[in-house]
């Protein structure tokens, strides 16, 4: 007898996340400015927006540090929504974890593991979490290890028990963050952007997946995952020493999603309905999984194709 391509709990799991993304108010992939010829790009310790034109980015123990200077110029990056002609970017992250979040970070942190994809361990990264989530996690992980939070969200106390909302709440929309403080958290989307292509900030040696141009070498999606997530780490890494940017799970953004012009701040968009996801997934075709690609959904919706990893504006 011919087997199945793939077994009855992946094809359970497959419908699952299916179904889900089809009832999703605002998934799925959008763009930007057209403009992508020059771009101005500042890195500072801290703030909200703006900052110096030129400036450094300490080193710093961790996974993977930062220890670069970005510079505007005429160069650009061609294709790029994020980085456009005319708009100044602060990276305040100096560190950036070189892996997606774990299954059992996750667990040890928020003592639930919600994933779907449960098989071979839990070194596969985190999903069926939310952006609300994601936040929490950050908080709760900075207050463990006595890091200052950077998220503030109105009458929520992250050192005991978390009602996370599991519909869309104004509240935590609202939520705030401070980019100086040295706990974890999302990055913004030009952090991402940032880390996601090495740290080159020229057209010079780009490349369309994070790290290479031929996908299967640093991506695992829907032509090679056989409709699952895979431990993280697993595929070739980035010239940042950064692992999965392209596929395994999309990564949540701190950011609303909206078009970006010249006069967006470092942190996106002023306000929206969707938070940015970057970077593709297991079920991604090749093109979603490219370093340029955007994806917007709910700040509550959870999906088997979406998790995180953090990022830190370390002293």
């Amino acid at each position: 007898m011919k087997k199945n391509l793939f077994s009855e709990w992946s094809r359970g799991v497959l419908v699952a996340c299916v179904l889900s993304f089809l009832l999703v108010s605002c998934g799925g992939a959008g763009g930007g400015s057209d403009d992508d010829d020059v771009t101005t790009v500042a890195e500072s310790g801290g703030g909200s927006s703006g900052g110096d034109n030129v400036a450094s980015a300490a080193e710093n123990a961790g996974d993977i540090s930062v220890s670069t200077t970005a510079r505007g110029g005429a160069n650009g990056i061609s294709g790029s929504y994020v980085f456009i002609n005319g708009r100044t970017v602060t990276i305040w992250a100096t560190w950036c974890s070189d892996h997606e979040v774990t299954q059992a970070e996750y667990q040890d942190v928020m003592r639930t593991n919600p994933s779907l994809n449960l098989t071979s361990g839990t070194n596969k990264p985190v999903e069926q979490v939310s952006w609300y989530d994601a936040i929490s996690y950050c908080n709760k992980l900075s207050l463990k290890e006595g890091l200052t939070p950077c998220y503030t969200v109105n009458g929520v106390d992250f050192s005991g028990e978390v009602a996370v909302p599991s519909g869309n709440n104004e509240t935590w929309n609202a939520a705030e963050c401070n980019f100086s403080a040295n706990g974890y958290r999302l990055p913004t989307e030009a952090e991402w952007e940032y880390f996601a292509r090495g740290g080159n900030l020229t057209n010079s040696g780009q490349t369309t997946y994070s790290g290479s141009e031929t996908i299967r070498n640093v991506a695992w999606y829907t032509d090679n995952s056989s409709f699952t997530t895979h431990d993280v780490k697993t595929k070739a890494k980035n010239s940042r020493n950064l692992y999965d940017m392209s596929g395994n799970v999309g990564e949540w953004c701190w950011d609303w999603f909206g078009d970006i012009s010249a006069s967006t701040l470092s942190t996106g968009v002023s306000s929206g309905s969707c938070r940015v996801i970057r970077g593709g997934s297991w079920l991604s075709d090749a093109s979603v999984c490219s370093v340029a690609y955007r994806l917007k959904e709910d700040p509550w919706f959870l999906s088997c194709m979406n998790g995180f990893r953090v990022v830190r504006t370390a002293n």
